[in-house]
């Protein structure tokens, strides 16, 4: 019974540190990309491909996260 509270216990935390640190990758990424385009307008389509690009990259951590915490709950 304690075993299943300490389960819980470790997928909350495995899924809270595990998408802080995409969520705030995903916001500078964003926040950089914006900056670049309003300062140079012309750039936008390499700006926006490696953008979104990154910020798949910085989402499969968070999958990752995703993956072990289930593998956490039901193992």
């Amino acid at each position: 019974m304690e075993s299943e509270g300490l389960k819980l216990i470790a997928v909350a935390l495995v899924m809270g540190l595990g998408t802080i640190g995409p969520g705030i990758a995903i916001g500078i990424l964003a926040g950089k990309a914006l900056e670049a385009i309003g300062r140079n307008p012309e750039a936008t389509p390499k700006i926006q491909t490696a953008m979104i690009l990154a910020i798949a990259f910085a989402e499969a951590i968070a999958i990752y996260a995703l993956v072990v915490a289930l593998i956490i709950k039901f193992v």
